[in-house]
C-alpha cells in the first residue's frame, strides 16, 4: 500500500487499483504519446477511439461476452436506466416484472411504473427489511412480459442473488453496479447487463451496459436519443460526447484485471476477503448482522452492534486506525464495509483487528 494511503470501504466512489491510479497519474499530461492529457482531447480523435474500442474489447474478453451483445458506455447512471429500460424494452406488451430485493430495484420498479401500462412486483424481500433474497418459489412472474428485472447485489442492504432466476423466454435484465467483475458472470442468461462503474470500475461519470443485439429494436417515441440504445450501439456509444475519463479509466482497470489471471482470480480474492469478515462476524455476538447466510453479498458486509451509541463510537473511531467510510447507509444504520476488487486483504484483516480491540474494551 503506499505510504499516506487508508483503507477506504466506501460503497462509492470506492477503491480504485493503486496500479491503475499510478498509471492515470503518470498519463495525466501526456496521455499515449498525444502530448495532452485524456481530459482534454477530442472524443473524435485517433487516440480516443482506440481508448474506447479497447475499453470495449477488454469488458468482452474479461466478461466472455458472447458475439451477440453490444458492449455500450452511456450517460445517467444506473438510476438513468431505471427509465431507459422501460423506454426501450416495454414496447411490446406493455408489461414488466420487478424482483425487489432492495433499495435500487425498488427505485427501478418506481420508475418503470411511470412508462409502463403494468409494472409488475413480481417479489419481494421489503417486509423482512431486504435481509435475503426472494427465492425462485416465491416469484411470480408474466410469461408475456416484456423483461424482468433484478438487481443483483444490494449495496445497502448487504445481500446478493446466489442463483439465476429462471424466466423462460421473457430476457432477464440485471443492475450489476456493485458486483461487476468481482467474478465470472454467464452473460448469455442475460438481456441486458448494467452498471454504474463506480464500484469496481472506475470514477463516476457513465454506465456499463451489455445489451443481447435482439432487444436493439423499437422504442417508446418519448425516449430521449441519448438513451436510445440502438442508436447508441449504431454509433459506437458516441453518438454525442462520451465520460471520457471514465470510459479510459475503465480500459485501464479492464487492462488490469487481464493481468492479475480475470474474474476466476477476482473471485477467489474476494470469497477469501469475505470469509474472513464474515468468519469474525460469526465467531461472536457484539458485532451482528441481519442478512441471511446464503445471501451475504461479497462486496458490502453490514453490521452494527447492540446500540446506535455504540456505532457511533466505532464509527468515529475509525479515523484513528486508517479507516473511512464504514458509516452504515442512512436507510439501516449501523456499519458497512465496502470491499470490492481493490481492497487488499490486509484492509480486511486491519478491519477485524479493529472490531475485536472494540468488541474488547465495550
Amino acid at each position: 500500500m503506499i505510504e499516506g494511503r487508508i483503507y477506504n470501504f466506501s460503497a462509492g466512489p470506492s477503491i480504485l487499483p493503486e496500479p491503475v491510479l499510478l498509471k492515470i497519474r503518470d498519463e495525466m499530461l501526456n496521455c499515449e504519446g498525444s502530448g495532452m492529457s485524456v481530459l482534454e482531447m477530442s472524443h473524435r480523435s485517433k487516440v480516443y477511439d482506440n481508448i474506447i474500442n479497447a475499453a470495449v474489447q477488454n469488458v468482452k474478453d474479461v466478461l466472455n461476452v458472447p458475439d451477440n451483445y453490444k458492449v455500450l458506455f452511456l450517460h445517467g447512471g444506473a438510476t438513468g436506466m431505471f427509465a431507459a429500460l422501460p423506454m426501450n424494452l416495454g414496447v411490446k406488451t406493455g408489461s414488466a416484472d420487478y424482483i425487489v430485493s432492495g433499495n435500487f430495484s425498488g427505485g427501478a420498479y418506481k420508475e418503470a411504473k411511470k412508462y409502463l401500462k403494468d409494472a409488475r412486483l413480481a417479489g419481494s424481500s421489503e417486509a423482512d427489511n431486504f435481509n435475503h433474497i426472494p427465492t425462485q418459489d416465491e416469484l411470480t412472474l408474466n410469461p408475456d412480459a416484456d423483461y424482468v428485472h433484478c438487481c443483483w447485489n444490494n449495496t445497502i442492504f448487504g445481500t446478493k442473488f446466489g442463483y439465476i432466476p429462471e424466466t423462460g423466454n421473457v430476457p432477464l435484465v440485471a443492475d450489476m453496479s456493485s458486483s461487476i467483475m468481482s467474478e465470472p458472470v454467464d452473460v448469455s442468461k442475460y438481456g441486458i447487463i448494467y452498471a454504474g462503474v463506480q464500484k469496481n470500475l472506475a470514477p463516476a461519470g457513465v454506465t456499463l451496459a451489455i445489451i443481447r443485439e435482439d432487444l436493439l429494436g423499437d422504442v417508446m417515441p418519448i425516449t430521449p436519443k441519448i438513451w436510445n440504445f440502438k442508436t447508441e450501439a449504431e454509433k459506437n456509444s458516441m453518438l454525442n460526447t462520451p465520460p471520457c475519463f471514465p470510459i479510459y479509466v475503465v480500459k485501464l482497470v479492464t487492462d488490469y484485471l487481464k493481468e492479475q489471471g480475470g474474474l476466476e482470480v477476482m473471485k477467489k480474492r474476494n470469497e477469501e476477503k469475505a470469509k474472513i469478515l464474515y468468519d469474525y462476524l460469526d465467531s461472536q455476538d457484539f458485532f451482528k448482522t441481519t442478512v441471511n447466510p446464503a445471501d451475504r453479498s461479497l462486496m458490502n458486509v453490514t453490521f452494527r452492534t447492540e446500540s446506535d451509541e455504540l456505532d457511533k463510537e466505532f464509527v468515529a473511531g475509525q479515523a484513528a486506525r486508517g479507516f473511512s467510510n464504514l458509516k452504515g447507509h442512512r436507510l439501516v444504520g449501523g456499519m458497512r464495509a465496502s470491499i470490492y476488487n481493490a481492497m487488499p486483504k490486509e484492509g480486511v484483516e486491519a478491519l477485524v483487528e479493529y472490531m475485536r480491540d472494540f468488541a474488547a474494551a465495550h
